[in-house]
């Protein structure tokens, strides 16, 4: 038995609206953390501490909570589900051990379901699925399981059955233990009365206990298939432990995802998801050992999960309080650290202090002595600490996996409303920018304005909110403003030559460049043909920083460019007149004339763009998509609705929640990330 059996790290995550906090306000219910159930509805749900998150009834950042269930420690992350706080849901998936993907009975494998799935992946975490809101109208649970085959390419297994649907929905039926669950209303679902199998639901029941036995003989352990098969095939009882293990077994090595059901709001399924949790999902040594790259020697090294092993953990977010300042919340994955005593960033190659460790019930904490391997806590006291970097000691400097967030692609002009708040509003903006690695926050030299850029409408409506109310700076913000990129579309070479005296002494360049086109997300390159003794290696060096600095100055409009690569052909120097500042002038001129020959073209971001609509306003929803030049890429009939896919440039959906709320009596919902760069029509005519 591993060290750490006793401890759980799992994240709940599923697209917007499916119950993520509803159920996970029932399993702090019933784990007696909460002596009251906290309603989404209601604007009291307990994850959702933030005020914007109870005037919205949406999650915005991953709360962290913990609690106990058969003596087990299940260190839960509560994530949003709305694409434009990804940033919250990705830095969350990075530090679980095991994942609850819940799925909403009538919308299916929706397309955030999808993005965390694939996030899932990516990090190779292991998860078991909640089909939940089965007793909502157009409730459908083995549509949801052919979806998550058809979507997710995932090879479902599933324990229980749900007994009646819709309203008529009374319980689930336990496949291992073959066994009718239902919960008593008068507790809020404490109590979980059990009962033999109906003799109308027998045969079913049986069936597909069958069907997942046989599943279960594929799992990679051959002791265990073997013994179930005989078991099996002998016709004698199998022991409910024996598939259990098998079950854990094929779901650490995601061999197959093990499918509950219920319906969080009516109290029905919580209980045995926390008893799939204990039973199916890894202890923090159970998951492969993250890799780290050693901060001196740059090779990969193995990190132990061990609580006897030289401290490391991950920054994995960081938020500010108003009272106790900038808080870190840290993954330990190996060894220990103790409140009051000194650290190492490893990223920044500093030394920080933790002044205090606790540990989080949303917005609640209690105070910690010491944090060791596998677990999750927050520290206060780091000052330098930014998302993504690596705690440790300078004896074992291991800087763990960075994570990778997507660019912003709307920005809005800010300023305050008076002159005298504006290094206020500046101090808070970039506090801010701290906290969320999709935000940035620049000046504009033009104008003077702060610009600042996010993942979509709702994000910047949210953090200026917070700048209003948490940082009480009154600021005026502008309409939103696409952030366009640039590139060019074919091949280009050009000679630039530099002379000019400064200071009464002579600077000289003489480059010839190149720049190409590169595929779209390729991001940008530079190369040099040239190299000593043809043309000194500082002098390359200044080329380089000047076509670096000129990738993000734009070729027409300003707009960063993107996709392209430059390769110095040639460099003739003179040794009393060549200087590092002509060459870095002159290859920044020479990339903008080059590119200009090269038939440069604007870029916008297009969004990928998904809409669930009743059947009856599908003709209205494609209309008003055609006038904002969107490009269908499917539809999906679904029983009471159906699922539109497009692709449609961002500058043509400013204001589209209210247009879509409006041509459907508020019934139809979206989701909007962004997908890629293509080129804007008419870009430079």
């Amino acid at each position: 038995m591993s060290e750490l059996q006793n401890l759980r790290n799992i994240g709940i995550i599923a697209h917007i609206d499916a119950g993520k906090t509803t159920t996970t306000e029932r399993i702090i219910f019933y784990t007696g953390k909460s002596h009251r159930i906290g309603e989404v509805d209601d604007g009291e749900a307990t994850m959702d501490w933030m005020v914007q998150e109870q005037e919205r009834g949406i999650t915005i950042t991953a709360a962290v909570t913990t609690c106990f269930w058969r003596d087990e420690q299940i260190n839960i992350i509560d994530t949003p589900g709305h694409v434009d706080f990804t940033a919250e849901v990705e830095r969350s998936i990075r530090v679980l051990d095991g994942a609850v993907v819940i799925f909403c009975a009538v919308g299916g494998v929706e397309p955030q379901s999808e993005t965390v799935w694939h996030q899932a992946d990516h990090y190779r975490v292991p998860r078991i699925a909640y089909i939940n809101k089965l007793d909502r109208v157009g409730a459908d649970f083995f549509g949801v399981v052919k979806e998550m085959e058809q979507k997710l390419g995932a090879n479902p297994l599933i324990l229980e059955l749900p007994i009646g649907r819709e309203s008529e929905l009374e319980g689930v039926i336990d496949l291992i233990g073959l066994k009718e669950l239902r919960w008593d209303q008068n507790d809020f679902g404490a109590t979980m009365l059990v009962d033999e199998i109906d003799a109308s639901r027998l045969a079913e029941a049986k069936q597909y206990q069958q069907k997942m036995l046989d599943q279960l003989s594929s799992i990679a352990d051959e002791q265990l298939s073997t013994t179930l098969t005989e078991l099996y095939l002998e016709g004698k009882e199998i022991p409910e432990a024996l598939i259990r293990s098998a079950i854990r077994k094929g779901t650490l090595d995601r061999t197959f995802v093990p499918v509950l059901c219920g319906a969080s709001l009516r109290n029905v399924g919580v209980q045995p998801l926390l008893n799939a949790i204990v039973d199916f999902l890894p202890a923090p040594d159970e998951v492969p050992p993250p890799i780290g790259i050693h901060a001196k020697r740059e090779n990969e090294v193995e990190v132990p999960i061990r609580k006897d092993a030289a401290p490391l953990a991950l920054v994995y977010k960081i938020q500010t309080d108003r009272e106790a300042g900038a808080m870190s919340y840290i993954r330990m994955y190996s060894g220990h650290l103790r409140s009051g005593t000194a650290v190492y960033n490893i990223d920044k190659r500093k030394r920080e202090r933790i002044n205090r460790l606790l540990r989080m019930h949303a917005n609640r904490s209690e105070q910690l002595q010491e944090i060791t391997a596998g677990d999750v806590a927050v520290v206060v006291g780091f000052k330098l600490a930014q998302t993504g970097d690596t705690i440790g000691s300078e004896q074992f400097p291991i800087i763990l996996e960075p994570m990778s967030f997507p660019v912003p692609v709307i920005s809005v002009a800010v300023e305050p409303k008076t002159l005298s708040e504006r290094s206020k509003l500046e101090t808070a903006l970039h506090q801010l920018e701290k906290e969320d690695p999709t935000f940035t926050v620049r000046d504009d030299e033009d104008t003077g304005q702060l610009i600042i850029s996010g993942m979509g409408e709702l994000h910047l409506e949210v953090l200026m909110t917070r700048v209003i109310d948490d940082f009480k700076v009154q600021a005026k913000v502008g309409n939103p403003q696409v952030s366009y990129r640039e590139s060019i579309q074919k091949e280009a070479i050009h000679r630039e030559k530099y002379h000019k005296l400064i200071g009464g002494k002579e600077n000289s360049a003489d480059i010839t460049l190149k720049v190409r086109r590169l595929e779209r997300g390729a991001g940008n390159r530079f190369e040099s043909m040239v190299s000593p003794p043809a043309l000194p290696q500082e002098l390359v060096d200044a080329v380089k920083r000047g076509i670096t600095a000129a990738f993000s100055s734009g070729i027409v409009y300003g707009y960063p460019v993107i996709d392209i690569g430059v390769t110095l052909t040639e460099g003739q120097y003179n040794q009393s007149a060549s200087t590092a500042l002509a060459f870095e002038a002159a290859a920044a001129l020479g990339f903008d004339e080059a590119c200009r020959k090269a038939d440069p073209v604007l870029l916008e971001p297009i969004m990928k763009v998904d809409i669930l609509v009743p059947k009856e306003f599908l003709g209205e929803v494609l209309g008003n998509l055609t006038t904002r030049k969107a490009d269908i890429v499917q539809i999906d009939s679904k029983a009471k609705v159906e699922s539109i896919h497009a692709h449609v440039p961002l500058a043509t959906m400013f204001g589209y929640s209210t247009s879509l709320r409006s041509s459907t009596q508020g019934r139809a919902t979206f989701t909007m990330e962004f997908s890629h760069f293509a080129p804007r029509s008419g870009s430079f005519e």
